[in-house]
């Protein structure tokens, strides 16, 4: 994305009502985790739990990418 069609966006976004800033950054946040990337990072946290290693539940938010 050139980077002025990104500022553009981005201020575009700040605009919004706080309901539909909400939902786009859930929206974004899906298509993150429907990435392969996204699905490998999840399906790598999933096997660590299996294996025994303990994450809490800020920790594993955190790396979800939650607030």
């Amino acid at each position: 994305m050139i980077a002025l069609d990104e500022l553009d966006l981005k201020q575009r976004l700040a605009r919004l009502p706080e309901r539909d800033r909400r939902a786009m950054s859930a929206y974004l946040l899906k298509l993150k985790h429907e990435s392969k990337s996204g699905r490998r990072h999840i399906s790598k946290l999933m096997s660590e739990m299996d294996a025994g290693k303990k994450t809490s539940l800020s920790q594993f938010a955190d790396s979800l990418g939650h607030d």
